[in-house]
């Protein structure tokens, strides 16, 4: 069975990947701060909504 740990440390890796995603995305400061915001205050659900309807970072 998976420990509560590893699950908290994935979910931690996956918000740290977001944010540096939303660093780099090409959008409004203002934007940016609302992405952020909802990825850290709202952990798994953030980081969803962010992968599915967020901002893409450039390439």
């Amino acid at each position: 069975m998976v420990s509560n740990s590893l699950i908290g440390l994935i979910v931690f890796a996956l918000d740290i990947w977001a944010i540096a995603s939303i660093f780099n995305a090409k959008v409004e400061l203002p934007q940016k701060v609302l992405w952020i915001a909802l990825v850290l205050f709202l952990p798994v659900i953030g980081f969803l909504i962010w992968y599915f309807a967020g901002p893409k970072p450039t390439r």
